[in-house]
């Protein structure tokens, strides 16, 4: 369920953090280790090893939502960021020019837009930061190619990320989204301000009527 922020850099390769590019057990600082494990009595392969950790997980999550079934969703202890966060992401390979990076945001109504280099994820931007990018390095700024402009920082998690977590990362690093990658190292979906934005306002609709 560990969080990570990415630094600025160029849309080369993928900017992932390495937990999320063969991501097994998690992050390793939130493990104590338990003895020494011997190779030669562990016969599992590295995909049997995968799948029993990913069914641990879907178990331990679906679990969570029958329990929690009656509870409010900001009102609950542990909400994983798979609950509230959008599966809708958009994005253009870190070769299309600033011009397409807007044009894209324009046509399909968002603020956020993944940046993939072939197959990988290269960076995640937003249209404030993308304005002001553009404010500061003149007109013919529209022109430039991703790839060669560094940029910003961006929050990565997993579908079981605590989401309450997530909200107090975002606000320290001053970032009003982060994306959400799966087992697999690919996007699995957008969390954003606003999607917190909605569950507290719907969570206010609620005390209202009561």
């Amino acid at each position: 369920m560990s969080i990570f922020v990415s630094e600025p850099g160029r849309p080369i390769g993928t900017r992932l953090p390495e937990a999320f590019r063969s991501r097994r057990v998690g992050n390793v600082t939130e493990l104590t280790e338990s003895g020494a494990i011997s190779a030669g009595h562990s016969e599992a392969t590295d995909a049997e090893f995968q799948q029993a950790a990913n069914s641990g997980r879907h178990r331990a999550l679906q679990e969570y939502g029958a329990a929690a079934a009656g509870e409010r969703m900001e009102e609950r202890i542990y909400l994983p960021v798979s609950g509230i966060c959008s599966p809708a992401l958009y994005s253009v390979p870190a070769t299309a020019s600033v011009a397409d990076a807007m044009s894209s945001m324009e046509d399909n109504g968002i603020h956020h837009l993944v940046i993939m280099a072939e197959k990988n994820v290269a960076g995640l931007i937003d249209l404030r930061w993308l304005l002001t990018w553009l404010h500061e390095h003149g007109s013919d700024a529209m022109e430039q190619i991703l790839t060669h402009i560094e940029l910003p920082a961006f929050l990565t998690a997993s579908p079981e990320t605590d989401a309450h977590q997530l909200a107090r990362l975002m606000l320290a690093h001053q970032l009003n989204a982060a994306l959400v990658i799966d087992a697999d190292g690919k996007p699995f979906g957008i969390v954003t301000s606003t999607d917190y934005l909605k569950l507290y306002a719907s969570a206010g609709r609620h005390e209202g009527s009561v």
